[in-house]
């Protein structure tokens, strides 16, 4: 693991694969570490030929948590009120930064959930930086696209977990309720990275930090109409988080993007699903490459 100063923020990220390859940023989700991308999928896109670089957003991990800013109240957000300390447009910026540090005037992007926002996000506000975007069980920032069931609201909204084996029961809850039912449920792999997450940071005032930007993000979808590189939208059909017409909305608004919807796929990315996704994440870096 490696850090560096981008701004005001110090983020600590990972690589893998050689660094001559083609480079590969992952941006992952609401109150997840980067070891959401699992190293063993990391290493499945690197054996594509790409230099992949996972990283924690700040308040997440080990990257700089914004203690002085607090823990906003996110139920008055929710009810339009309220401020942010920070935007999704804040952290695309330091996704940019991040590419600066490693020496990458441009690099293929993923992004998961509130990661594809950001990914999103990078595209529009730094286009030239960005070969490529995959954006997967994501939305577009419009209210009436990519809604969560109220199952999946509840437990978003569940008061933090005050001990490690409250964490991972709380994870093993979650994904009851927004993984995939129609893949196998692997209780002990997400205890293992609950496990692991706790012991790394454990934040509940960053999370709510990163969810207040996600609550007050502009609607994307005008901007969206700009991008102008390949791009491919993965959403998974029983998503409660975020609803399937979130990524739908996504893949119209972005001129001749690709969209793949996962049957039986939630608000995970089942280890059933890698072969083809890291499959299509390769032909869309192909494109983006033939493209430049």
């Amino acid at each position: 693991m490696q850090r560096t100063s981008v701004g005001a923020v110090e983020l600590a990220y990972e690589t893998f694969g050689s660094p001559g390859d083609t480079p590969l940023l992952l941006v992952m989700g609401l109150a997840t570490q980067m070891i959401g991308w699992p190293d063993e999928f990391c290493r499945e896109l690197a054996g594509r030929g790409l230099h992949v670089v996972r990283f924690d957003n700040r308040d997440i991990g080990l990257s700089t948590h914004l203690d002085a800013a607090g823990a906003p109240d996110v139920t008055a957000l929710l009810t339009g009120a309220g401020t942010a300390p920070y935007s999704l447009a804040d952290m695309a910026g330091d996704a940019a930064g991040l590419l600066d540090a490693l020496g990458w005037d441009s690099a293929h992007v993923v992004g998961a959930s509130m990661g594809g926002m950001i990914a999103q996000s990078l595209a529009v506000r730094h286009p030239r930086r960005v070969r490529s975007l995959t954006s997967i069980m994501s939305t577009t920032g419009d209210r009436t696209v990519g809604s969560p069931a109220a199952a999946a609201l509840g437990v978003l909204l569940a008061p933090p977990a005050r001990s490690r084996e409250e964490a991972l029961e709380r994870a093993v809850d979650t994904y009851r309720v927004i993984g995939s039912p129609g893949f196998e449920f692997d209780e002990t792999g997400l205890r293992e990275r609950a496990g692991l997450s706790f012991d790394r940071a454990y934040d509940p005032a960053g999370v709510a930090r990163q969810l207040a930007a996600v609550l007050t993000t502009d609607d994307r979808t005008a901007h969206l109409g700009e991008i102008a590189v390949p791009t491919l939208v993965v959403h998974g059909e029983s998503d409660a988080l975020v609803d399937v017409s979130g990524g739908r909305a996504t893949a119209a608004a972005v001129p001749g993007a690709e969209l793949w919807v996962v049957e039986g796929m939630g608000h995970d990315l089942p280890r059933e699903v890698w072969p083809e996704l890291v499959e299509r994440i390769a032909a869309v870096v192909a494109r983006g490459e033939a493209a430049r």
